[in-house]
């Protein structure tokens, strides 16, 4: 691939381009907003004027409700060898352009699996997507070529390719992104309200789970406006859960102890079920989720505090896996989390102490 044209230039279609532009391919931008596609092309990611000629592929990076009728706009326009799109749902585009009788032997729909609370070009990365996978959805119909293109885009933003089918894609990422948001969103409106006193008690949990809840809602209402169908499908079956919940703790007030009994039982049953489906998210690169041992240290909230205890932990062989920091209320203080290999804890735990950290049980 020599030349590309991205068209839109938000998040997707800038990370994309600055990925492209960083490895030597000539990319060119178009947004419906020309600053924006300036803003764009000043931070590096291509140019913002029109290619001369076709290209060798047409990226096409708008809100699901537009994408159809921008790629039908540039197929029948000739701008290029092979056209794809980033939107979040596949389906939908792909029948929206046979209804206008688009030639789809040259189309393909992908979604890479990445993105950021922040929209915009000023939130865009050249690594947004790097080790993170990529959705390809071909059919029968589409050209090799384009498949090939599509293959080569994805190793120069150096992600990783998957194959699915268009309508299986979209009730994955109903169930995994699209939900998720809508919960996310649920839990921090309850705090919107809520009395001071309880505002200032959020820790690491609810962070956790509200962290989404950040992101604009302008793109969901898009996102979900093209995908409705699956997410009310998993929402439905999250009701049935959340009314079974509901019934549970009731019976927990209950004065009778078997009412009780059926009430624990069912809160049981519903943390039971979630420990299984959290048990299969995937793990470190993609691999099957590993069990790691916490070292929990007091750390003080300064410059150079977290590169010392790294440095600590690697003077002692340590690789850390994961890492998690909880701020503490009112005070310059938090609890890092280290998580490494359960071998590797008892090692580190004393070489910290040794070092003068305070390491908490």
């Amino acid at each position: 691939m020599r030349t590309a044209l991205v068209i839109g230039t938000g998040l997707i279609g800038t990370s994309a381009a600055l990925a492209l532009a960083g490895r030597g391919v000539q990319v060119h931008l178009m947004d419906h907003d020309p600053a924006q596609a300036r803003t764009a092309a000043a931070l590096g990611a291509g140019t913002d004027e029109a290619p001369e000629g076709a290209v060798d592929l047409v990226i096409v990076a708008v809100p699901p409700a537009y994408v159809a009728n921008t790629l039908a706009e540039a197929i029948r326009g000739g701008l290029a060898r092979g056209y794809l799109d980033v939107a979040s749902v596949k389906g939908g585009p792909r029948r929206e352009l046979e209804t206008l009788g688009c030639d789809l032997t040259g189309y393909l729909g992908t979604h890479p699996m990445a993105g950021r609370e922040r929209s915009g070009p000023l939130a865009a990365t050249a690594d947004l997507f790097e080790g993170r996978p990529w959705v390809l959805t071909p059919t029968r119909d589409t050209d090799t070529e384009v498949l090939n293109l599509a293959l080569e885009l994805v190793a120069l933003c150096r992600a990783v390719p998957v194959v699915m089918d268009a309508d299986a894609h979209d009730r994955a990422v109903a169930l995994v992104s699209h939900t998720p948001q809508l919960l996310s969103s649920m839990v921090a409106a309850r705090l919107r309200d809520a009395d001071e006193t309880a505002v200032r008690l959020c820790g690491q949990g609810i962070r956790d789970v509200t962290r989404i809840a950040a992101s604009d809602p302008r793109m969901w209402i898009d996102i979900l406006s093209a995908n409705p169908g699956p997410v009310a499908d998993v929402l439905a079956a999250v009701a049935g859960d959340l009314d079974e919940t509901v019934r549970a703790l009731r019976a927990l007030q209950s004065a009778e102890e078997d009412k009780r009994d059926e009430g624990a039982a069912g809160i049981e049953d519903v943390l039971r079920r979630g420990n299984a489906g959290r048990s299969r998210v995937p793990g470190k690169h993609g691999a099957a989720p590993a069990a790691y041992e916490t070292v929990t240290v007091l750390i003080g909230d300064q410059p150079g505090e977290l590169a010392r205890i790294f440095a600590d932990a690697g003077r002692e062989g340590v690789n850390i896996e994961d890492v998690r920091i909880e701020h503490a209320t009112g005070q310059q203080a938090g609890l890092i989390q280290l998580m490494v290999e359960p071998s590797m804890a008892p090692g580190l735990t004393a070489a910290l102490r040794e070092r003068g950290w305070s390491i908490r049980q």
